[in-house]
């Protein structure tokens, strides 16, 4: 006993002795703790870096928001602070439409070269260890290896972005990253931190309809569209600018998974999107995207009722269309992941001669940001990395450093030098040059008139939007706020919402008893043609490129199958077959198929669209009567997918599957009946209108007027 007690001190002491040790490394920040350096100047304004003119460039003597940027860079070890988890690829871009007399530079106006091309996939806030189907925006970081250097156009699937400075960026990657006091949640942004940030800062507004959208869930990246994001600058030979917008649009057009589909793939395959690329272009199924350029000449910059230079606010394809201008296609997957995926290190200031930066501020924190992250991770000869090397000859006077990897007979790493190594090369002749922008004003901590507006934009992405997208944007936001557990952060986001619609606030209220939704605000009822993924303009259906699953058991109909396989191939799609183990399948009359998949080893979220075919015995059925097989079309059916059934199978789906959303009597039908999306063949087997009627469903992506609430799978 007398043991205990002394153990007990002795514990209690050592305890104390610990936490009193800790404490000596706590330092207690609140509300009477003034924000400063790290050298202790108090800190008036930290949310707008200095800059020339309200409009006018970023100046680099702003030595808070350098600090603020260069400690962010340096936070993660070796990881990148965002953009960590990724997938890349290599390839090729072709110029088909060049921009004669807009700019000067090669990539954009000789369409005889074909230009090698390399291009890195990610979301942006998880970890290299979180999930690929995760509600988040895309990284779509391109680069192209040109004969005048290297041009990294890296963005993302989404055209505008959260804040319009850079020095809001690590206040807003500190709020959406883990909490800190306990690193949860991963890659979300449901937690109160990052609805805190969201619901006091304005400009997120429009951002936030998009994350909320669909658009954060792309189906694939072969799926997915690109954007620069910031107004760039092209530099013609007579020293003309023409602001410009960059796309990138797919060629399979762009649609997103369903929300319990993404949930359910974070768990079932976290490299969904990794191994759907590495998969597409190993099959020969290369992925492409249009470039396409919205110009802008720069005696127009000041006609919108935006500001081009903010990063918040889009130009709408309504008022500036897109004029498609090359092709990039993916061929090519990566040897080695780490040194050529892990290890690529784009950065935004990597232009060539014929193009220029805009004074976007967010732009210009980005230039300058990169390039120190680069160092951090890789040292500073990360230029030398394979990856990164251009294709054309390059020179420098740079010297030395960590991992230098080239010996240089250069005597004189000077400019000027006695002798002339290493020239300079004038304009005239392929040098590049800055283009002369006027600059004038006050040096001040401000940002333009126009970048005060927040929800016009916002109010435009909303109105424009599909019945079911906005249903999807209303039950993203409840999913959301639901994992938020402190109720003055709740209501602040109602209350953005409610700037946005007054009938979106109260559709995401509905789900929160405690939230007050104020009056009305007036939505200007405006809409873009070019928004929604189901009704947009220019959006593109197509089967190619999609991956339909056959699912057989030892028995089946060999004669229902192989017609499939051969139209599908035909109209671009990838066959999968799905059976009780891989391998071969035998058919009823001896034939065989090789299964890749297993019932077990595989879910109806893997693929596009799900075949349930028949056998050529009346037992076959029995052998259907599996729960894995059950849950797949269910699950396939209320994800909103093409389903088909052919020969005795399409019995099975009617009573057992799905008894009550399709017609009980289709099984003995002599003609091919469609419900709800579902295509079924007793008897008909699978002959050219067959397949014809299911790539056409396929196509669609969705078959969104089918009522599945009732659906638990």
């Amino acid at each position: 006993m007398a043991q205990q007690v002394v153990d007990k001190i002795v514990n209690s002491t050592v305890g104390d002795a610990k936490k009193r040790q800790m404490d000596g490394f706590t330092i207690e920040q609140n509300n009477q703790t003034p924000l400063t350096t790290y050298f202790g100047t108090k800190i008036a304004e930290t949310d707008i870096a200095l800059r020339a003119g309200a409009r006018g460039p970023t100046v680099l003597e702003d030595f808070h928001n350098r600090e603020k940027i260069s400690h962010f860079d340096h936070e993660r070890i070796p990881e990148r602070a965002v953009h960590a988890r990724g997938a890349g690829a290599f390839g090729e871009f072709k110029l088909h439409t060049p921009l004669t007399g807009i700019t000067t530079a090669k990539i954009l106006t000789d369409t005889s070269k074909t230009t090698p091309a390399y291009v890195r996939f990610s979301t942006v806030n998880g970890s290299r260890g979180s999930a690929d189907s995760v509600r988040d925006p895309r990284g779509f970081a391109a680069r192209l290896y040109t004969d005048e250097g290297n041009w990294d156009l890296v963005g993302n699937n989404i055209p505008i972005f959260f804040i319009q400075d850079a020095i809001k960026f690590v206040d807003l990657v500190h709020a959406v990253k883990p909490e800190p006091h306990n690193e949860i949640p991963q890659a979300q942004t449901a937690h109160d931190n990052a609805w805190d940030f969201m619901g006091l800062h304005p400009q997120t507004t429009a951002m936030q309809q998009w994350i909320m959208s669909d658009r954060a869930i792309p189906r694939s990246y072969r799926m997915m569209q690109g954007f620069g994001v910031h107004s760039f600058r092209l530099i013609n030979a007579e020293g003309k600018s023409t602001f410009v917008k960059y796309h990138w649009t797919p060629h399979l057009g762009t649609h997103s998974l369903v929300w319990d589909e993404a949930l359910k793939l974070a768990g079932q395959d976290p490299d969904f999107h990794r191994r759907d690329l590495w998969d597409a272009i190993e099959a020969g199924a290369y992925p492409k995207w249009e470039l396409g350029v919205q110009l802008i000449p720069e005696e127009d910059e000041h006609k919108f009722d935006f500001d081009l230079l903010d990063s918040t606010k889009l130009v709408p394809e309504d008022i500036v269309p897109l004029k498609n201008i090359g092709t990039l296609t993916l061929n090519r997957n990566p040897v080695d992941y780490f040194t050529e995926v892990e290890q690529v290190a784009f950065c935004t200031q990597h232009i060539v001669p014929g193009m220029d930066f805009s004074s976007d501020p967010l732009l210009a924190g980005r230039n300058f940001s990169y390039q120190d992250t680069q160092i951090s991770r890789l040292g500073v000869n990360f230029a030398d990395i394979p990856v990164n090397r251009p294709v054309c000859p390059f020179m420098t006077n740079q010297r030395d450093g960590h991992m230098n990897m080239f010996s240089k007979t250069n005597r004189t790493p000077y400019h000027p030098n006695r002798f002339d190594a290493l020239p300079t090369t004038e304009p005239a002749k392929g040098g590049f040059a800055s283009y002369p922008e006027v600059v004038s004003g006050i040096k001040e901590r401000v940002l333009g008139p126009k970048f005060n507006e927040f929800t016009s934009q916002a109010q435009l992405f909303y109105n424009s939007m599909s019945k079911h997208e906005k249903q999807h944007i209303i039950d993203a936001y409840q999913f959301e706020l639901s994992k938020c557990y402190e109720h003055v952060v709740q209501q602040t986001a109602i209350d953005r919402i409610n700037l946005i619609d007054h009938d979106l606030a109260l559709a995401v209220a509905e789900a929160f008893p405690a939230v007050k939704v104020k009056d009305a605000v007036p939505n200007h009822g405006g809409k873009s043609a070019f928004l929604s993924q189901v009704e947009g303009k220019n959006q593109t259906f197509t089967a190619e490129g999609r991956k339909v699953a056959i699912y057989l058991l030892p028995g089946y109909s060999y004669a229902q199958v192989e017609p499939l396989k051969i139209a599908f191939a035909a109209a671009g799609m990838m066959v999968k077959f799905v059976g009780p183990a891989t391998g071969k399948i035998e058919a009823g009359n001896g034939m065989t198929q090789v299964a890749e998949f297993t019932f077990e080893n595989s879910r109806s979220t893997y693929f596009d669209a799900l075949i349930f075919i028949g056998g050529d015995s009346d037992d076959y059925t029995k052998k259907l009567k599996n729960g894995r097989l059950i849950h797949a079309a269910r699950e396939a059916y209320m994800h909103l997918k093409a389903v088909a059934a052919t020969g005795n199978a399409v019995g099975w789906l009617t009573d057992m599957c799905l008894p009550g959303d399709l017609p009980a009597d289709a099984k003995t039908k002599t003609e091919i009946t469609e419900a709800n999306g579902v295509l079924l063949a007793p008897s008909v087997g699978t002959g050219a209108q067959f397949s014809e009627q299911f790539i056409s469903s396929v196509a669609k992506h969705r078959v969104w007027d089918r009522e599945v609430s009732h659906i638990a799978a």
